[in-house]
């Protein structure tokens, strides 16, 4: 993986954390809170939507990965704050 492709999946990752906290409320830790609610996110996303057969066509490989990791992270922030 390149800088490039580093940069571009931490974006994702806190545009992802930062869509799912207009679902579930905001996140603790700031930038850096959204970036691992994202990334974590993008893991869990992926993962419930294959197992559910869903798939994502919004006609753009970013904003269906931005969705993904988006639902993905609002899992991830609730779950968190049932441990938390």
């Amino acid at each position: 993986m390149n800088a490039q492709q580093l940069l571009v999946t931490a974006v994702i990752g806190i545009v992802a954390g930062w869509l799912a906290t207009f679902v579930v409320g905001t996140v603790k830790g700031g930038l850096v809170g959204l970036l691992i609610a994202g990334l974590v996110g993008s893991v869990v996303g992926s993962f419930l939507l294959n197992a559910a057969g869903v798939k994502i066509g919004l006609g753009h490989p970013v904003a269906n990965n931005i969705v993904q990791s988006a639902i993905g992270a609002a899992v991830v922030i609730l779950v968190a704050r049932l441990f938390l």
